[in-house]
Parts: structure tokens; C-alpha cells; sequence
């Protein structure tokens, strides 16, 4: 059920919106029609009154005979009118109170023509069509039609049913049909609301995408910033709230570099430094006559001068300014893998051409180095395997080793850690390769990821995107 549920803000708010929309339209299409039946019901109700007026103004002075004359004349199958002795409403009890109030009202206003009594009742419609309201013929036009129709709709609508009487007890009955209500929605009017629905639709995802543009442009620079601290600022643009994010972001990108530029510049500068030191003693170290204390000395220094070699490189690494360019992968493997002859392709007579990639050229040869170097130094020999797929170039490194433990298999990236704990430099490392290397990899746009291969040994995956 969660993942049939948005999962971004934007189409989060999109889907508000519509629904918002949609019970706006319908509550107003609601009230639109109970406003259009109340209206309907006043105005049927005045025209029953009105034409009642009309009627008894006419008959009232007239004889009996004379009144069933003039109501013959006036009859029609949706006008009803005639004259008897009967009431055509039997009931003298209205049957709610509105109808109730207009026999009063009627009574009032009458009663100077000799009317003394009023009724008038609701009668379901008969649904009987009317053959002369047919609406058909190529020729009848868009007025007449309407009028035809309009003509239908009265004659199958519901009627109001009124019996006055006068003076010398003769009833006057008539019928008045109920105004029809209308559709809301027709097929006319449809395409016009959808038509209206879609372009809120169209102007709330160009706003939404509008108003959340510089939001996905800062998550674009935050993500940039954590693999290139020099990458350029973003533009503080838009909005006040926009411009102080952006401001706030910029900010915090200075004080990280500066921050990583002095913590490098410091270890630089520190294992530099040990150099001179280091020569004079390498100097005074010749001077010696051959010993055991001389080779354990020669030994120790050059332990030490690997280590500063190591954290000089680990620490210029965001410092260097080298230009990124286009590399040809296959060859830059080729060049590096070539000295040594522990390390074989398993695809070498199907060599994968046109595996272009984007990146620093030194870095990333030292990049490529320390992962073959690695499976030579621990696991002896390394097989290496380059395809693409999908934009990827994938360069795969297996070594003959023990592998790692599952659980160690993140931890060997950190800075300083090796998981051969002897003091040998040449078999425990220094533990800074696989940092140096992830670091090289994640400023190229890549990922280097560690797997123990089914058949023993290391498995080593270093991915770059294909340059387009």
C-alpha cells in the first residue's frame, strides 16, 4: 500500500490539489442545484398566482354558461382549464405548508372577484408524450428545436392542480406545470468543464514545477558539493526564502572547503616536512658501518618515508587541480596491469572499444593502482574484466585471496584500517588504498563496491559512467 502512494512533495501537492478541486466542483454543483430547485419552486408557485388572477379577472362577471365557454377556448393538453360544479382538488387540506400559504394568499387577493375558496395540490407527472411536439424534421431550426424541446419538458413535467370557487358555487380548475430542472451537467456543457479541469490541471503542474525548480536545483548542488567541494556555487535566485537557502548553502560549501583545505594543506605540510629529516638521517645512515642496528634503522626509515608518501597522496587528493579530460578506460587498464604479471584479462581477446569515461587522468590511473595493486598484494593473483552496460563502464577485479568478512566488507574504506594487523608495510599496508581510490571514484561520478566471489577470493567493482 505504501508504494502505491506518492513519494514526492510535488506530486503530493498536485494530488491536493485536484482533489480540492474536485470537491470544490462538486459542492458547488450541489448548491448551484438546490438554489436552481428553490428558485424553480417561487417562480412556478408566482405563475400559478398570476394566472389565477388572470383567469377569475376574466370569468368572474361572466355567466356559468359563458365561463365553461371561454374555458373550452382556452383549454390545451398542458394548460388545463375547466369549468364545474365539482372542485378538481377534492382535499381542502393543503398538502404542505407552502401550498397552504398560497390558498390563503390566493383567497386574500381573490376574494373582490367573489372567490371564497382556493385549493391546490402537486400531481405527478403522466410521462405522456406529446405527438405534436415531435422534435424532428432536417429543416426546423436551432430556435424552433429548442422550443419544441422546451415544450416536451413541459408537458411530461409535474403539474400544480388549483380549484377556486366562486360566489355562486361554480369551481374554476386549471393546471400549471412545474417549471423543469435542468441537468447541471449535459453533454453540451461536459466537454467545457473538462476542458476548464485540465487547464487548472496543466497550470498547477507548471506552478508546482515552477515553485519547486530551485528547490530540486539545490538538492542537485548539495548532492554535487558532497563529491566535488569545488564545484561552482548556485545562483542566489528567486524568491527571499529561495535566496537565503541558497545564500545558506554557499556559506556552508565555503566553510567545508576551507575547512578540508587546511586540515590537507596541514597533513601535506606535516608529512613533507618529514622529508628533510628523513634524508638527513638516510645521509648519516650510509655513514654507518654494516650492521644489524643499520639495517633495522634503513629498515624503519623507509617505513616511515612510505607512510608520509602515502598520507601526502591521501591528503592532496581534493587540493590537486587537475583538469578533468577524456579518458580511453581500456587502455589506461592496460598500461597499469602491464607490469604486472600477476594480473591476467579474462576478456582480453574481446577487447571492449570506445570505453570513453570523463575524469582526472592521474587520479584516476592512481585510482585503478591501488585496486590492482591490492588484489596482487593480498590475494596474489587478479583477473580483470571490463564491459559496459546501461551508460556504465564496469571494471571487475578478482583476486585468488581469503576475501573479507561480511561484516568488514564497508569498514576497509575508512582512512587507516587494514585488516592485516602485522607492522610489515609490505603485507599490512597502511590502510589508505581503498580510500583513496572510493574518494578518485565518487569525484568521477563512480562507485567502488567489495564482494566476496562465490569461488574464493575478493571480487572488486569499480563503476564510471560512459561519457556521451
Amino acid at each position: 500500500m505504501r508504494r502505491l502512494l506518492p513519494q514526492t512533495l510535488p506530486v503530493w501537492v498536485l494530488l491536493i490539489v485536484i482533489a480540492g478541486l474536485l470537491i470544490s466542483q462538486v459542492a458547488t454543483l450541489y448548491i448551484v442545484s438546490r438554489d436552481r430547485a428553490a428558485a424553480n419552486d417561487v417562480v412556478d408557485l408566482y405563475r400559478l398566482n398570476d394566472r389565477a388572477f388572470s383567469l377569475v379577472q376574466l370569468m368572474s362577471a361572466a355567466t356559468p354558461e359563458e365561463r365553461k365557454a371561454t374555458a373550452a377556448g382556452l383549454f390545451n393538453s398542458t394548460y388545463a382549464l375547466t369549468v364545474s360544479d365539482t372542485p378538481a382538488v377534492t382535499s381542502s387540506i393543503a398538502g404542505d405548508d407552502e401550498l397552504a400559504e398560497l390558498e390563503d394568499i390566493l383567497v386574500g387577493r381573490l376574494s373582490k372577484f367573489g372567490v371564497t375558496d382556493a385549493r391546490v395540490r402537486r400531481d405527478p407527472a403522466t410521462r405522456e408524450a406529446d405527438d405534436a411536439n415531435t422534435v424532428s424534421g432536417p429543416d426546423i431550426g436551432q430556435v424552433e428545436r429548442d422550443l419544441l424541446v422546451l415544450a416536451a419538458d413541459f408537458a411530461q413535467s409535474d403539474k400544480l392542480t388549483a380549484s377556486l370557487r366562486f360566489a355562486d358555487g361554480q369551481w374554476l380548475n386549471f393546471t400549471e406545470p412545474i417549471t423543469p430542472v435542468g441537468p447541471i451537467l449535459s453533454f453540451d456543457s461536459l466537454p467545457l468543464y473538462a476542458l476548464i479541469a485540465g487547464l487548472v490541471v496543466i497550470m498547477s503542474i507548471w506552478s508546482l514545477r515552477r515553485l519547486t525548480a530551485p528547490y530540486r536545483m539545490m538538492e542537485t548542488a548539495v548532492n554535487r558539493i558532497g563529491k566535488d567541494l569545488k564545484s561552482p556555487p548556485i545562483a542566489e535566485s528567486g524568491s527571499r526564502e529561495v535566496r537565503a537557502a541558497a545564500r545558506a548553502i554557499n556559506a556552508m560549501q565555503a566553510r567545508l572547503r576551507e575547512y578540508v583545505e587546511d586540515r590537507e594543506h596541514l597533513a601535506a605540510a606535516l608529512a613533507h616536512d618529514l622529508r628533510t629529516p628523513m634524508t638527513r638521517m638516510r645521509l648519516r645512515l650510509e655513514l654507518l658501518r654494516k650492521s644489524a642496528v643499520r639495517e633495522a634503522l634503513a629498515h624503519d626509515l623507509a617505513d616511515v618515508e612510505s607512510i608520509a608518501s602515502s598520507v601526502i597522496d591521501f591528503a592532496t587528493f581534493e587540493v590537486n587541480e587537475e583538469k578533468t579530460e577524456r579518458i580511453d578506460f581500456w587502455s589506461l587498464v592496460e598500461s597499469i596491469a602491464d607490469p604486472y604479471p600477476e594480473v591476467s584479462f579474462d576478456n582480453e581477446d574481446t577487447r571492449s572499444r570506445g570505453l570513453i569515461c570523463i575524469a582526472r587522468p592521474v587520479a584516476l590511473k592512481r585510482c585503478v593502482t591501488n585496486l590492482v595493486q591490492n588484489a596482487v598484494t593480498y590475494g596474489k593473483k587478479a583477473h580483470l574484466s571490463l564491459h559496459r552496460s546501461d551508460g556504465t563502464i564496469t571494471l571487475t577485479i578478482r583476486d585468488e585471496g581469503p576475501g573479507i568478512p561480511q561484516a568488514q566488507i564497508d569498514a576497509v574504506f575508512g582512512s587507516f584500517v587494514r585488516l592485516e594487523q602485522s607492522r610489515n608495510r609490505q603485507t599490512g599496508g597502511l590502510g589508505l588504498g581503498l580510500t583513496i581510490a572510493r574518494n578518485i571514484a565518487r569525484a568521477a561520478g563512480g562507485e567502488i563496491r567489495l564482494s566476496n566471489h562465490p569461488g574464493g577470493g575478493l571480487l572488486t567493482e569499480l563503476r564510471l559512467p560512459l561519457a556521451t
